[in-house]
């Protein structure tokens, strides 16, 4: 089932918040998506201390206030072709209530935009995308701007996918290989090897054993993933290159993408679900964190 059919777009009124909403539109079309708008405004705490009739006006017009700045987003947002399901304005912990619209509409993926971007600023994603990324019950993509040119449109060009033979990255295939079927993007696979997990404390008598049982792990593991890439070119998807990496996976990944210029870059997370929903698969963490493009952790 596509994860696509319904997507939460979160907005803050930022330009990330812009960056994301046009990627939205440019997804939704080319999906059939039905897509659904939340605006979380801040609280304001010194509204709970005083009940008096002017802090009552107070509080209607910062209602006010965020309800129109939620309808020139949208506003924005069917200027610019997009079509919107329904919108959402809450007040309050910004994470929480994206969670919580998440789940209570079924979404398969929430679509939330990130400040974080630049070779020093990439490293920390924004708090709210992140605690989103962390408790999200259903699929995250996170857009962050790529390159000179922030105007761009997103999720076009070179895809990167991360497999690893298991279900959740099956499942990051599955939404990858849609998105550029739908987009007409080319697809890239890499499969990382750790050296240590093949290498145990061995003495010198042994080296040169284990050596030719590595070289066969790593032809085989090619073989695995040349076989992967030649399964969806059957189902008609348009992969470019298999890659074979040796490193650490998120490492392995994170270079390979801007080797590359991949437009987007997508992993599983095994982070599903009651208390495992608190901490998302190391790998897809930091991908989600350091990546200089659009990420989307797949559930």
């Amino acid at each position: 089932m596509s994860i696509f059919k319904k997507i939460l777009l979160a907005t803050d009124g930022t330009e990330s918040s812009e960056i994301a909403a046009r990627t939205s539109i440019d997804l939704s079309k080319r999906l059939d998506s039905e897509v659904h708008v939340i605006y979380v405004a801040h609280e304001h705490p010194y509204l709970h201390a005083y009940h008096d009739l002017r802090h009552q006006e107070d509080a209607g017009r910062f209602r006010d206030e965020n309800q129109r700045m939620l309808e020139e987003f949208m506003d924005q947002i069917r200027e610019a072709g997009g079509t919107i399901a329904k919108s959402y304005l809450k007040v309050g912990d910004a994470a929480k209530e994206i969670v919580e619209l998440a789940e209570e509409l079924r979404v398969g993926l929430v679509l939330i935009g990130s400040r974080g971007h630049g070779r020093i600023r990439r490293a920390l994603i924004g708090t709210v995308s992140t605690s989103v990324l962390s408790h999200a019950h259903c699929s995250v993509l996170i857009v962050r701007g790529h390159g000179p040119e922030e105007e761009r449109v997103y999720l076009l060009g070179k895809i990167l996918v991360a497999i690893d033979g298991s279900d959740e990255a099956s499942a990051a295939a599955q939404a990858a290989t849609e998105v550029a079927k739908a987009t007409g993007s080319e697809v890239h696979l890499v499969y990382a090897m750790q050296e240590e997990h093949y290498r145990p404390h061995l003495g010198p008598e042994m080296w040169e054993g284990w050596e030719r049982g590595f070289e066969h792990a790593k032809r085989s593991a090619r073989s695995w993933v040349e076989d992967q890439a030649e399964r969806l070119r059957a189902e008609g998807t348009r992969v470019v290159e298999p890659h074979l990496l040796l490193g650490r996976p998120d490492a392995a990944i994170l270079w390979l993408a801007e080797e590359i210029g991949a437009g987007l870059v997508v992993v599983g997370s095994r982070g599903v679900g009651g208390l495992r929903r608190a901490l998302i698969g190391s790998v897809s963490d930091s991908v989600a964190r350091h990546a200089h493009c659009p990420v989307m952790v797949v559930r």
